[in-house]
This record gives structure tokens, C-alpha cells and sequence, in this order.
């Protein structure tokens, strides 16, 4: 279930709302803003919301399945981590209504998806859970990373 919910919110849901707003527009200008749009909406937005709540309510999960830390000295740290993604869900998933929030959104996702990214490559002993929040994590970064770099490459060009 962990990974399909990290497939769909990472790839299959941006893209198919990028498709179906696309499909609906007359200039191909617009592609861009969707790409941040969609892309920040579900990568930063609800997917960490999504996992903010879990952590929060549930955070053995991440203790034992992604840090591989099997007692529960590790709950009250989770828990709080959980407050943290929650808080930067939100204010990625109102992106959508406040397009201000994009570019901040996108700079923070892909900060903080490419050092868990990287945090997570140098464990040496990963499980199945920690190579998809790894890969996930990297392909998070680099999406967000090239809307920027994209972005601002056109408004100074």
C-alpha cells in the first residue's frame, strides 16, 4: 500500500492533472506553471500531508519500516516530524488556491526530498520501504529542482 500511495501521489496524480488542465488550454505557454502547479500540489502538498498524519498518529511506521529503528525511543521524534510534514502539507496543498505559494513550496520540497533522499542512499542496508522513500525521495528533488531552475531561466532569459 505504501508504495502504491507514493506512486500515485508522486507520479500518476500530478500527471494526469497536468493532462486533463493541459487539454483544456490554447497555448502551450501554460505547461510550466502546470508542471510547478500539479507538481508542488501533490509531491509537497499532500504527500506530505499525507505522511505528517501517519507519522503523527501512526509512527511506528516510519520508526521500524523507513529508519529500521525497532524500539519506541524513536515515537516522540516521529511524532514531532509528522507536525513538521503535516504543517509543510498544508501550505503546499493550498499552492492551488494561493499560486504565490509555488516557488517557496517547490524550493522547500525540493530541499528537503533531496537531502531525505540522500540521507536515505547512504544507508547501506535498505529494505524495500527505504529504497522507494529513497527513490521517491531523489525523483521528488529532481522534478522540483528542474521547475526552478526552468522557471527562472525563463523569467531572466
Amino acid at each position: 500500500m505504501y508504495a502504491v500511495t507514493i506512486l500515485l501521489v508522486m507520479v500518476i496524480l500530478p500527471i494526469g492533472s497536468i493532462l486533463s488542465e493541459y487539454a483544456s488550454l490554447e497555448s502551450t505557454a501554460a505547461l510550466l506553471p502546470l508542471v510547478g502547479r500539479w507538481f508542488v500540489f501533490w509531491m509537497v502538498g499532500i504527500r506530505l500531508l499525507l505522511a505528517g498524519l501517519n507519522q503523527f498518529f501512526k509512527p511506528g511506521f516510519t520508526s521500524r519500516q523507513i529508519f529500521g529503528i525497532e524500539n519506541n525511543d524513536a515515537l516522540p521524534f516521529v511524532r514531532e516530524l509528522g507536525v513538521a510534514n503535516f504543517s509543510t502539507g498544508v501550505v503546499g496543498a493550498l499552492s492551488l488556491a494561493a499560486p504565490s505559494f509555488v516557488m517557496p513550496m517547490a524550493i522547500a520540497g525540493t530541499l528537503f526530498y533531496g537531502i531525505a533522499g540522500v540521507r536515505h542512499a547512504t544507508d547501506t542496508d535498505r529494505n524495500i520501504k527505504q529504497n522507494v522513500a529513497m527513490i521517491s525521495d531523489l525523483f521528488a528533488c529532481a522534478v522540483l529542482a528542474g521547475f526552478i531552475v526552468l522557471t527562472l531561466w525563463m523569467r531572466l532569459f
